[in-house]
């Protein structure tokens, strides 16, 4: 695949790709806007060369353009965060060594001392968009195309490169999976600095010829509407957002909540991933509108590598099996292949999906691959033909009076209390348990909680070692950009 071409972006297919606010553009226009900015970034010149370009910009017409039109033009794209503060921004284009940046106009006085510092050009997408379309260079898939950060859940965020190639295989193994098709329509409301918006949506809707409606945030009223009018036919959120409709049911008239209801039912699939859905969730989902919700696992640095069946049983608080093109295996400690069954061990993976490095740190880079398998850092156990992931080693595996524990599943358990409307179980150093199990928890309104009435609650609902020796509410869980829980900044807390 020379220069990430989607085979449906031509200038004479004039199907509707993208649906912004009450506008529409069709696959031809948005073909030859990206040829235009492509043109503009190079200015003349036969080939960015690999030059990271960052941009600034929330879903629109725009940032298609620039994610684009910077792969085309030889470069690699830096998508950022437009909800980052100013001191993660720093970081991020320090780290990719970025020289130029674009952004909506309305977003350059406050980018402008940063840009400015780090003699980093600031422009607007008009002001690089070239009046006609000029020579672009043949690149080759086997360069660097894309760099994404990591969460940052577990420490300072790395710079993730992956190739043409790479993106190609993490959409394509999707499009075959989940039988994505040009009469698909999907809404478009995750950040768009993430695989799960860029990749899972965006560009496997884009490679497929459907159709994806746009918004720069999750707006209820609007999303629901179309839900309702019968607009879409896949629906792909993180828990957050599952959690945050039923709220919103709770407070909207039984009829209206009905239509959504029924709307949902309607789609031919919707996905949960970026965050562990609680099986709770899972089954307050499925009640309401029918849905079968698909559970998959993804990171930043593989796309998505294993995922419940698209046909046949998808299983609550599991990931499914490995993606059309995907290897997984889970090794214990010792880096010893695990074959029997519900044995924990780390998932590894291998395939086209897997980046090229860490931008600038081969260290880490090298640290993070064994015999040619990825080392994701997360802990799973294969049952009956299902993975299911148990937690991040670093912050999910509770290592407690000799006892291995997944917080994944003490978190579950509790999320099924009336009084608990969130909750995040970490480790805490201590003397008698090496770690002990303890549990931030976010109250539902008007409801209280002692520490004694939650230990006797959770008495046979799991086993006396995974209960938790101590409690702290909280108001609100720390939470990054995708919704995933920051456990570091609990660890703080105590």
């Amino acid at each position: 695949m020379a220069v990430n071409t989607f085979p449906q972006l031509s200038n004479d297919n004039d199907k509707v790709a993208l649906v912004e606010v009450d506008q529409s553009y069709s696959y031809g226009t948005v073909n030859e806007r990206i040829d235009r900015f492509a043109s503009g970034l190079l200015a003349g010149e036969q080939d960015l060369e690999e030059e990271r370009i960052a941009f600034f910009i929330p879903a629109s017409l725009d940032y298609v353009t620039v994610l684009h039109g910077v792969w085309r033009a030889g470069g690699i794209a830096v998508p950022l965060n437009v909800a980052s503060a100013v001191a993660e921004l720093d970081h991020y284009l320090s780290c990719a060594s970025v020289t130029r940046m674009i952004a909506n106009s309305e977003y350059h006085e406050a980018l402008s001392e940063l840009c400015a510092s780090l003699n980093i050009e600031l422009v607007s997408v008009d002001q690089v968009l070239a009046d006609s379309v000029g020579a672009l260079p043949k690149i080759d898939e086997t360069r660097r195309a894309m760099m994404l950060f990591t969460s940052g859940t577990t420490n300072k965020p790395k710079g993730v490169v992956s190739t043409h190639k790479t993106i190609k295989a993490q959409i394509t193994t999707l499009i075959d999976a989940w039988e994505w098709s040009e009469n698909d329509v999907i809404p478009l409301f995750l950040p768009l600095h993430h695989i799960h918006g860029i990749i899972n949506i965006l560009s496997c809707g884009l490679w497929a010829g459907a159709t994806v409606h746009l918004f720069s945030k999750f707006d209820i009223p609007r999303i629901t509407e179309q839900v309702t009018s019968g607009t879409y036919n896949v629906f792909m959120a993180v828990p957050t957002i599952y959690v945050k409709l039923i709220q919103y049911f709770d407070s909207t008239d039984p009829a209206t909540v009905r239509a959504i209801c029924d709307g949902f039912a309607e789609m031919r699939l919707n996905i949960s991933g970026s965050a562990a859905c609680p099986v709770k969730l899972f089954k307050q989902w499925q009640d309401l509108t029918g849905q079968v919700l698909l559970e998959r696992y993804g990171m930043t640095e593989i796309g998505m590598g294993i995922s419940n069946p698209y046909h046949g049983e998808r299983r609550a608080g599991c990931v499914g099996q490995a993606l059309p093109g995907v290897e997984v295996q889970l090794f214990d400690e010792y880096d010893s292949p695990i074959t029997e069954e519900a044995l924990a061990g780390e998932i590894r993976i291998k395939g086209e999906n897997v980046f090229l490095e860490y931008w600038d740190n081969p260290k880490a880079t090298s640290e993070s691959f064994k015999d040619g398998w990825f080392c994701t850092g997360d802990v799973a156990v294969w049952e009956d033909g299902f993975y299911r992931i148990m937690g991040r080693s670093s912050v999910d595996i509770i290592k407690s009076g000799g006892y291995k524990l997944s917080a994944l599943e003490i978190e579950g358990v509790l999320l099924t209390h009336d009084d608990i409307a969130e909750v995040a179980v970490i480790g805490v150093p201590d003397d008698t348990w090496g770690e002990a199990v303890t549990a931030f928890i976010g109250l539902k309104p008007g409801a209280s909680l002692e520490y004694e009435d939650l230990k006797t609650w959770c008495e046979g609902r799991m086993s006396s070692y995974k209960i938790p020796k101590h409690i702290k509410l909280v108001d609100a869980l720390p939470r990054n950009a995708m919704g995933k829980v920051t456990k570091p900044a609990l660890k703080e807390l105590v």
